[in-house]
């Protein structure tokens, strides 16, 4: 190495012309400390190399030794301590000597170092390698990269050793906890990615492109929709065509138009297309292709859709006024099976001698000790279903006891049927709900209001404006079963039966899968009525039922009050006879005459009689929606005591969803001569 000292600035130039001398100073440096400088430099920076003759690592060692306490020795006396102790740190920590190094420490500018460059040769024995590795891991290299590692453990002290390998700790430890992070940030992704997944709806509903067909759905409709959107688009550019007076396109569009609706038909799904329906579509795809080029106006083409979307929303609105018409009609109706049924029994019924048209055990029917049921219906089959169920799951048939109520014109069929098929060791009993003289429009306001003129207005003049043919939105509060006394004859039970204390009500669309006895047990604290709530967050209460914009219902109730279900209710007609429940009944229904309150059925009319009068029971003992909601969970109606089908799609009629039909039909003698003769079947 040879260390320089540059005379720049204040130095003292060496001028040939002149006569002057040098400083003795500057004789003294060159020919004493030049030397001595060059010793300490090759002892301070020195590499230890190898060298090539194989000279011995113990010899090389030595000879470093000895020129290094040489030097310091004579270094010592000329140089003060600050100068040594920066050479050395500068050597120990940033490798050979650097300008920058100076000059971080205060040093001249003018000290600099020239051709510096060892190496470390690899041409040891394996041993001396593993030695080498062994240091590297121990005492990593700093920016020299000419250090040799024997020099590296001598000029390396204990505590920066400890230093070096605390911040080799250090950034092990970093890494270690950034993998880590990164691993913990990969197992969060891929956990959100299986929550997503589990959330998406895996069935196909009909995948769809109108660019291409999909394959995936084996019951695919893309090509019926494909199809059905260029008879869309054909229709358009005929309109446009007349209008620019191209005919032979118009006509050409006309024909392949005409095509794809004979191909298409009612198809639904691709597996209902003609086999030419797959030419049909490519045919017209090239003709609409061509009317494109020839045709396209944006304005006129955007013109000519939202017109015709118009016109489908026009014809929808119409479409679901009459589909909500039929269905109303089609719930309403009693098919041709069960009326053949009643007119069978009721001939049968009046053929018998009236010694035998009584049931036995009538001592039962006021025995309060009993499990008694009222059951008010039209319906001869709806009604032996609720008797059957119930006496099939029941643990001792001989305790209950079930009063029936009909109208005249099913009283003989009802007695028939459960004289032919009598309910095992239970009682029956039928009446007929137009021989109670109680029952009289002095007495029961709503039989006053559905005999005036109004109602009747309301129902059958077809010319006003709410009535009934006028396609109004209301027509499921316009039921024809509200005309009906056995739809209102719930609210007077302790009248129809004085002597009991409770009884249990029931709709004649339920079917019941457990013994009920348990009923009769729940403490109602109280109350009334014993019912099943409804109420979600929003749905069913009491807001939905009741008209709270006039000030009566306002004042008196709360608009999100839970609503409960009738059809299965648990009344104790003592405390109903203290409260005197069939009087608030007939308070607010003279206030409702005019059908400001609620509209027509016996819901509304209930919440309000019932109001804070009702223990709700457990979800279980009844549930609802089996008429009219395709989702409700299988187990729930697995594990109900009562299944409810309200709303239109009885399971009697043909509107009745097949998924549920079966939980009905289960009770039902389709073998009986009465029900094969009039064609009933499952």
């Amino acid at each position: 190495m040879a260390v320089k000292r540059g005379l720049s600035g204040a130095g003292i130039h060496k001028n040939r012309g002149g006569g002057s001398r040098l400083p003795i100073a500057l004789v003294i440096f060159f020919s004493v400390l030049a030397p001595l400088i060059f010793f300490v430099g090759r002892g301070l920076y020195t590499n230890a190399s190898i060298d090539q003759s194989n000279i011995p690592i113990a010899s090389s060692k030595q000879d470093l030794d000895w020129r290094e306490r040489l030097a310091l020795q004579h270094v010592k006396s000329l140089l003060s301590k600050d100068v040594i102790d920066v050479i050395t740190a500068s050597t120990a920590d940033m490798g050979p000597l650097s300008i920058d190094s100076f000059r971080k420490n205060n040093l001249s500018a003018s000290w600099k170092v020239t051709g510096v460059e060892t190496s470390v040769k690899n041409n040891t024995t394996s041993e001396s390698q593993k030695t080498a590795t062994v240091a590297k891991q121990e005492a990593p290299r700093g920016k020299g990269d000419g250090i040799s590692d024997d020099h590296s453990q001598f000029i390396d002290a204990p505590a920066k050793l400890a230093r070096r390998q605390l911040r080799d700790k250090r950034r092990a430890k970093r890494a270690a906890d950034l993998v880590q992070q990164d691993n913990e940030a990969i197992l969060k992704l891929e956990n959100s990615a299986i929550e997503r997944s589990k959330s998406v709806d895996t069935a196909v509903l009909g995948k769809y492109s109108i660019w291409r067909k999909e394959n995936e759905n084996e019951n695919s409709d893309s090509t019926v929709r494909l199809m059905r959107d260029q008879m869309i688009m054909a229709r358009v550019y005929i309109s446009i065509a007349k209008m620019k007076n191209k005919l032979d396109l118009h006509q050409e569009l006309q024909i392949r138009l005409k095509e794809s609706h004979r191909a298409v038909g009612e198809a639904m799904a691709d597996s209902d297309l003609h086999h030419s329906a797959p030419e049909k579509m490519k045919a017209m795809g090239q003709v609409l292709t061509k009317v494109r080029e020839q045709l396209y106006d944006c304005k006129l083409v955007t013109g000519k859709l939202r017109a015709m979307l118009q016109t489908a929303d026009e014809q929808v609105r119409s479409l679901k006024k009459q589909s909500t018409f039929l269905s109303q009609l089609a719930a309403k109706t009693v098919p041709n099976g069960i009326h053949c049924l009643s007119m069978r029994l009721t001939i049968e019924y009046y053929l018998l001698p009236p010694e035998k048209r009584k049931f036995p055990r009538s001592e039962n029917l006021e025995n309060p000790n009993l499990y008694h049921y009222a059951l008010f219906s039209d319906n001869v089959l709806a009604a032996s279903v609720v008797v059957n169920s119930t006496i099939m799951n029941a643990k001792d048939p001989s305790k209950h006891v079930f009063h029936l109520v009909t109208d005249k014109l099913n009283f003989g069929a009802m007695n028939m049927w459960f004289l032919l098929n009598p309910p095992r060791k239970a009682t029956i009993h039928v009446e007929n709900v137009d021989e109670f003289k109680w029952l009289n429009s002095s007495y029961c306001p709503v039989l006053r209001q559905l005999e005036s003129a109004a109602m009747k207005e309301y129902y059958f003049k077809a010319n006003h404006p709410t009535s009934l043919s006028s396609g109004s939105s209301n027509l499921k509060y316009r039921n024809p079963k509200y005309l009906s006394m056995l739809n209102h004859l719930r609210f007077y039970l302790p009248k129809v039966y004085p002597k009991l204390d409770k009884i249990l009500f029931l709709d004649d669309d339920i079917v019941v899968q457990k013994d009920l006895t348990g009923l009769w047990s729940v403490n109602l604290n109280g109350k009334v009525n014993g019912a099943v709530e409804t109420c979600g967050e929003s749905f069913h209460r009491f807001d939905k039922y009741l008209n709270f914009t006039n000030p009566h219902i306002a004042r008196n109730f709360d608009p999100n009050a839970c609503g409960w279900a009738y059809g299965m209710n648990i009344f104790d007609l003592k405390e109903w006879k203290k409260r005197d429940i069939t009087g608030i009944y007939h308070k607010w229904q003279n206030m409702n005459e005019d059908r400001v309150l609620w509209k027509l059925g016996t819901l509304p009319p209930g919440l309000i009689t019932f109001y804070g009068l009702t223990h709700p029971l457990e979800k279980s003992w009844h549930v609802l929606g089996l008429g009219y909601n395709p989702s409700v969970d299988r187990s729930e109606i697995d594990n109900a005591a009562v299944i409810h089908y309200n709303g239109n799609m009885k399971p009697w009629l043909e509107i009745a969803m097949t998924k549920y039909r079966s939980y009905w039909t289960k009770y039902i003698k389709y073998n009986h001569p009465y029900l094969r003769s009039c064609n009933l079947s499952e």
